[in-house]
Order: C-alpha cells, then sequence, then structure tokens
C-alpha cells in the first residue's frame, strides 16, 4: 500500500483473543481512500474478527483503531440488522414509492439485480435467508459511504449476480474490505489481499492470481518443508496460467518467475485417462433426460428437454435463482419425478448428492469413528487413501478428529459432509453449491481431489473460479424450458443473459412509448429510423434463428470436439453480428424518444 498516504482507518498494534487462542496478535493495518481490499484465511482464523475490530463492533484486546473523522462505514454482516416487521420497501428503500426510486439509475440497477423476484411490499418476517441477504446488500449498497465493509457478499447471490457486484463496486469511489471465497470475485475486484492466519495479516499487492503466485514464490524461497500444500498451490497456478487468456493478462508479477515455478507441473487432471477409467466404471450409459417436463407449481422449469450424462463428463450447470437448477440435479438424482418423460439411469451408476442441506448428519457422533464406520480406505485414479488422510487433506487434525459432530462449526460440517460423502466411492457425483462454508484452502484441496476423481461430475454453483477449475462443460437453464450447452461457459452465459434483458428492455420501452412520439411521426429522419428497426429486428430474428441452429449441432457433435472449435467460432462470429446490430437497433429507437 502506497506510503505517506493518509488512511481512513488504521489498526495500530492490534490484539484480539477468543478465549485462549490469539485471532489477532500485533497487527497493524491501514486503508486508504478508494483502495479495494480481498481478505483471505481458513475458516476460524480471525477475518470475521478482523472486520468487528476495524468497524468497531468490538474493541481489540490491545492496540487501538483510529477512523478519520467522520468517517461513513456500511457493514454487512453475515447476520443481518431487519426488522421482521417491515416490508422490503421499507428496509430497502425507506418506504419510498415506486415512481420515487425508479427515477434514479443507480437504485433501479441495484433493486432489479438483488430484489429479482422479491415483491417490495412482502413482510421482512416471511423472506428467505437469502433474500435476507439480498436485502440486506440492496440496502447497504443504496446508501453513501466512505468505506465498503463485506463479509461473504456472494452467498446467495447466482453467477450473474456475482458478475453484476463486482462490477458495481470496482465503479464505485468508496474504499473496499472484502472477506470472500470466491475467488474469481477477489481477481476482479481486489487491489491488494490480506491473509489472515496464526494472528498475523499479510498484505499480497493483486487480487487472488498475484496472492498465489506470492504464496508459492515465499514458499520455494523458504525450501518449504509443507511440500504436499507447496505443490496444490503450484498446481493452481498452472491452471491459473494455463486458464482462460483474460485472466492472465491482469495480475501485475513476473510472467518469468511464474512459468519457471510451473514449468514441471502436470495439467489440473488428464481429462482423457479419467473418462477412459470412467467408461470401465460405469459403462457407456449413465444418465439419461428423455423429452422431459417438469413443473413447480404453475413454473414449467423444463419442456420437452433431453439431456445425457456420459461416463467421465464433468458438467457445470448454471441459471439465475429460482431457474430450476437444484429441481433438476434432484431429477438427475431420481428424487424427483417428472411431470411427462423419462430418467433412464445406467445400472451401474452408485450416485452421490450433495445437497445444501446441513441436517443429515448425526451431532452425536464423532469425526474420525463416523468416517472409519464408511470406509477405512478409499480408492481414486491415483491409488488408495486411508480415511485418515482424507480427513487431514480435509483439514481434521489433532483434537478435531475426536470431536463431536454436532460441535463442528458450519464450515467444518460442510466439510465433513463433503468427505462422507466421497468415501462412499460414488461413480456419480452432484454438489449443489458445494463451495458454501468453505474457505479458499479447502476449496483447493476439493479441486485439488476431483482432478483425480474418476467419474461423472455435475456442480451447481455461482463460484464462477470453482466451475472453471473442476468441469469441462458448461449448460444452462435459460427460461426455455431446455438445458442448453454454453461452449464458451459462463461467459457465454453472461452474453446471453445481457442480450435477452436488452430485448426485454426493448418491449417496455416500446410499451411504455409516449403517445407525443407518434404525433412526430412525419419528419423523414423519424420514418427512416422506423425503416431501420423494421429491418434490424429481422435482421436478430435472422441471427438469432443462426445460434439456435448452432447450438442445436453443438449437441449433436456430441465428443468431436474439432467440430465443436469451429462450431464455437461461428457462434462468436453470430454473437458478435448481434452485437452490432443491438447498437443500431438503440442509435435508431433514440430518433423516436
Amino acid at each position: 500500500m502506497a506510503d505517506g498516504r493518509t488512511n481512513l482507518l488504521n489498526l495500530e498494534r492490534v490484539s484480539k483473543a477468543f478465549g485462549v487462542r490469539p485471532l489477532l496478535a500485533d497487527v497493524s493495518l491501514g486503508v486508504g481512500a478508494g483502495e479495494r481490499i480481498g481478505v483471505v484465511g481458513r475458516n476460524g482464523d480471525g477475518k470475521t474478527t478482523l472486520l468487528n475490530v476495524m468497524t468497531g463492533l468490538e474493541e481489540p484486546d490491545e492496540g487501538r483503531v483510529s477512523r478519520q473523522r467522520g468517517l461513513l462505514v456500511g457493514y454487512l454482516r453475515q447476520g443481518d440488522d431487519l426488522v421482521d416487521t417491515h416490508t422490503v420497501r421499507e428496509a430497502v428503500l425507506g418506504g419510498r414509492e415506486d415512481h420515487e426510486w425508479a427515477a434514479d439509475a443507480r437504485t433501479r440497477e441495484v433493486v432489479e439485480v438483488l430484489l429479482a423476484g422479491v415483491s417490495l411490499d412482502r413482510a421482512i418476517a416471511g423472506l428467505s435467508g437469502g433474500e435476507r441477504r439480498r436485502c440486506s446488500l440492496a440496502a447497504l449498497l443504496l446508501d453513501d459511504h466512505d468505506l465498503v465493509v463485506l463479509d461473504e457478499p456472494t452467498n446467495h447471490l447466482d453467477v450473474e449476480a456475482v458478475a453484476w457486484l463486482a462490477d458495481h463496486l470496482t465503479r464505485r469511489t468508496s474504499a473496499l474490505v472484502v472477506v470472500t471465497h470466491d475467488r474469481w470475485f477477489l481477481d476482479e475486484v481486489s487491489q491488494w489481499t490480506w491473509e489472515v492466519h496464526d494472528g498475523a495479516v499479510d498484505v499480497y499487492e493483486g487480487g487472488y492470481a498475484s496472492y498465489v503466485l506470492a504464496q508459492a514464490e515465499r514458499q520455494r524461497q523458504a525450501a518449504a518443508t509443507e511440500v504436499r500444500r507447496r505443490n496444490l498451490v503450484r498446481k493452481e497456478l498452472a491452471w491459473l496460467r494455463r486458464g482462460p487468456p483474460a485472466r492472465t493478462s491482469k495480475p501485475k508479477f513476473r510472467i518469468d518467475a511464474a512459468n519457471q515455478l510451473i514449468e514441471d507441473v502436470p495439467e489440473p487432471r488428464n481429462r482423457f485417462e479419467l473418462q477412459r477409467f470412467a467408461t470401465q466404471r460405469l459403462g457407456k450409459d449413465v444418465i439419461d433426460l428423455e423429452d422431459v417436463d417438469l413443473r413447480r407449481g404453475e413454473r414449467v422449469l423444463l419442456s420437452h428437454a433431453t439431456w445425457r450424462l456420459g461416463p467421465g463428463d464433468r458438467v457445470g450447470l448454471v441459471g439465475v435463482n429460482g431457474a430450476g437448477k437444484t429441481s433438476v440435479l434432484n431429477l438427475v438424482a431420481g428424487e424427483l419425478t417428472p411431470s411427462a418423460g423419462r430418467v433412464r439411469q445406467g445400472r451401474t451408476v452408485a450416485l452421490a448428492h450433495l445437497t445444501q442441506q446441513l441436517d443429515d448428519l448425526d451431532p452425536t457422533g464423532r469425526v474420525l469413528e463416523t468416517v472409519e464406520s464408511i470406509r477405512r480406505v478409499t480408492r481414486t485414479a491415483d491409488g488408495e487413501i486411508t480415511a485418515t488422510s482424507m480427513l487431514e487433506r480435509f483439514g481434521f487434525t489433532g483434537d478435531r478428529l475426536t470431536a463431536r459432530i454436532g460441535d463442528l462449526s458450519g464450515g467444518e460440517r460442510r466439510r465433513f459432509q463433503l468427505l462422507r460423502l466421497l468415501l462412499t466411492e460414488p461413480n456419480v457425483l452432484l454438489l449443489d453449491e458445494p463451495t458454501n462454508d468453505l474457505d479458499i484452502e479447502t476449496l483447493t484441496v476439493l479441486e485439488d481431489f476431483l482432478d483425480g476423481w474418476p467419474g461423472t461430475l455435475v456442480v451447481v454453483s455461482h463460484d464462477r473460479y470453482f466451475l472453471e477449475r473442476t468441469v469441462d462443460s458448461v449448460w444452462a437453464l435459460l427460461d426455455d424450458g431446455k438445458v442448453s450447452m454454453l461452449p464458451r461457459g459462463v461467459e457465454e452465459y453472461l452474453e446471453r443473459r445481457r442480450a435477452a434483458l436488452a430485448v426485454e428492455d426493448r418491449a417496455l420501452a416500446a410499451e411504455a412509448a409516449p403517445e407525443a412520439a407518434k404525433a412526430s411521426r412525419g419528419s423523414a429522419e423519424e420514418r427512416e429510423a422506423r425503416k431501420a428497426l423494421a429491418r434490424i429486428d429481422r435482421q436478430l430474428e435472422r441471427v438469432a434463428a443462426r445460434e439456435a441452429e448452432l447450438n442445436a449441432a453443438v449437441v449433436a457433435a456430441g465428443q468431436d470436439y474439432e467440430r465443436l472449435t469451429v462450431l464455437g467460432a461461428q457462434l462468436q462470429e453470430v454473437a458478435a453480428e448481434r452485437d452490432t446490430l443491438e447498437l443500431e437497433w438503440l442509435d435508431a429507437a433514440e430518433v423516436l424518444e
């Protein structure tokens, strides 16, 4: 952080303990105006305590916290201060009517993204935990603050909302301190990274990618003895360097150093070897959804949908909140029956389903005893691993091995639930928001384990980094009753969503066009504009039809990767043509306003 600057907030030799355990020990830090800082660390190492001390919710045991006079701080905690008797309108908008708040572009944007599907006149008491969370975040973002402090803001947000939030925060002028396990989000918003560990806070310049490199370089220079931990970091770095081109241009570190660190590191996984192994275990038929209809109440989630999961497929499933991702997983798992059509499951399928619930754990059981009662040794593509080694991998060491399950934290229970599932040796694994409550170190361990896991994998997650890291293809629920493959992954999904919203906006604008605009149809310029709109609408219909043809061809291409490459390039050309036409449409529409 820059020397000689004026900080909004300073921690000077701050110490804070929980019982006999020191969480912060002699920590000195500062937050400057406009700086954006990401905070990482293992669960329980003191990230939330650091935020509480910074914001004044907790006093330090030693040292002092100084804040600039008149500093306005907004803090999104993991709990909320919403009043149950208030409506959403009162809690978020101060009771303002629609015509008042909708006139402000910033307010309208926040409400449309974060409160989509939530009636403003609903009582807070009737909201789900995710809806309450989004209300708290919306209320905070609509206030003006010098410093915004966010504790896990991406929880309960879908991929699209996470991308919007990252863009929104980078456009704000306020300083930002954010705790999150979402590594893509960290890379997008963070100029600095603070790592909380063992009572200390280490400072790194840049986002998550820079932090991984600096950590690996520090370990290399110190000749670290934790060989396994170092290899995990190097493997993660290898994926970062070999990943999407956009990712490699952001971090401000030396490219030569990165290449030297990973020159002997293999790819995170051998896709074709794992598929071969999976075919041996599963055969050719895994799970097929054939001409399926699925309804939830009055809403149609799937209509005549066909989706085939083969041996070794590693699939990510995305869609807005409420699109039906969890319902589709339940359908694949056989826990839901389709309204029409059928779900076929291969004879050799051994399926395991990680849900978002934690109530399937016996609180009286002990960690090690429960694990060993399932299996003492489990097999992976890399060989056999003992239950104790698996527990160590997932952070259960020392007294945590004999702890009661009911005494585990939320993050520990999630880790244990996942570990227990993996030990049953499934060959089909369904993961519904597996990153919830997991810290970055545990996520890295999980990704490493999945690299060598031979089977069919389906992941629903809002964590874009985790999806890009663990799956080979991305499919989406786009509110058309189908499960659509996206050759370019999450980026293509976001592009399609933006295009769909632009079409909706055009339709709304056309409906709301004032009568006065109709009265001025006589001018030559307006006649030309109307002709242009009609022409562009026809061209957009043609482009949409071509895009649908190409998407159907992608599905038909199956595992023909050369064909998929050609189709992907054609889809990019179509998307570029659509973007150009939409800009022309907007230019013509402005003439008629």
